[in-house]
């Protein structure tokens, strides 16, 4: 038996998927809930751009069905505007920002780098060093947040559970043995992004799960993904979800990673320009052998990638 298998989308909220993904007549209001009824999974990208507040949070937990998981966009100011310097502070206002409110649909963390950040190794393993991996420590952190978080912070947890963080790089200097073993050290997630030839692409195994991101097979964030490179995804998926991985696999690494007998996988579509994502979400799903939450058809038709 595998480990779970989780097929969903990068955000919600794109005005082209109205009328095609989300009914014409919906309101704006609930697509958070009409997505979540198709998707078990769903990338928050808001927390990427801004600190969300905890009343968002607690309407997104109500806005979705039970067994729902939510993967969270940790703040582009640790990442891009400080780039992993002096951010102890900023990682507890990320954490005091109401992300606990999301309960046990609390996913994975995903840490975005910018193509012009190289690897530093002492700063990498320090950002690594205090990333919290359970939610009493990830409280913990948060109770240290800066004054200005005072009267918009949620410091409470309904109970302890397991955290998760990947991490998605787009420079090449990345590609070195130094920061898979970093990864490993501390349990996290290389993230697997196709990015249509754009930024480097590598298939470590680095943590107890697997991150993908499909940014769009050909054109980054638009074009779709055929049938035949749906295979080849749902072929990998597979074999992680089993805690293996294929013969094939492009590597930085040439060590083993640790055996495992499964491996959850967490597969988000970013191709949402031309309204792609949720379709392809749903057609990787059927290759995968995952159930969809609800059926889904594209009104568009099959020849719209």
């Amino acid at each position: 038996m595998g480990g779970k298998i989780y097929i969903g989308i990068s955000g919600w909220r794109y005005e082209p998927w109205r009328g095609v993904f989300y009914p014409a007549d919906l309101a704006q209001h609930r697509e958070l809930e009409y997505a979540s009824r198709h998707m078990a999974s769903i990338e928050i990208n808001g927390s990427f751009y801004s600190l969300q507040r905890p009343e968002s949070y607690a309407a997104w937990y109500e806005a979705t069905p039970p067994g729902f998981v939510f993967a969270v966009k940790g703040n582009r100011f640790l990442t891009h505007i400080l780039r992993l310097k002096n951010i102890d502070p900023a990682l507890a206002n990320v954490l005091a920002s109401g992300v606990f409110n999301l309960k046990e649909k609390f996913g994975p963390c995903l840490w975005q780098f910018p193509p012009n950040f190289q690897f530093e190794p002492e700063r990498m393993e320090h950002f690594l060093s205090i990333l919290p991996h359970d939610t009493e420590a990830a409280l913990a952190l948060a109770m240290r947040h800066e004054e200005r978080m005072t009267g918009r912070a949620a410091l409470e947890i309904d109970r302890k559970r397991k955290l998760r963080h990947a991490i998605e790089v787009r420079h090449m200097s990345f590609a070195d043995e130094r920061f898979i073993k970093l990864l490993r050290k501390y349990n996290v997630a290389f993230v697997v992004a196709d990015t249509g030839g754009k930024w480097p692409y590598f298939e470590d195994v680095t943590a107890d799960f697997m991150y993908l991101r499909l940014h769009g097979e050909k054109e980054l964030y638009a074009s779709g993904y055929t049938d035949e490179a749906l295979d080849r995804w749902a072929m990998r998926i597979r074999a992680w979800s089993a805690g293996t991985e294929l013969d094939d696999a492009r590597k930085v690494s040439t060590l083993a990673p640790l055996k495992r007998a499964s491996r959850d996988v967490y597969c988000y579509f970013d191709n949402d320009i031309k309204v792609h994502a949720p379709f392809d979400a749903y057609r990787l799903m059927l290759k995968c052998g995952v159930t969809p939450p609800a059926p889904l058809v594209d009104p568009r038709g099959p020849d719209v990638r």
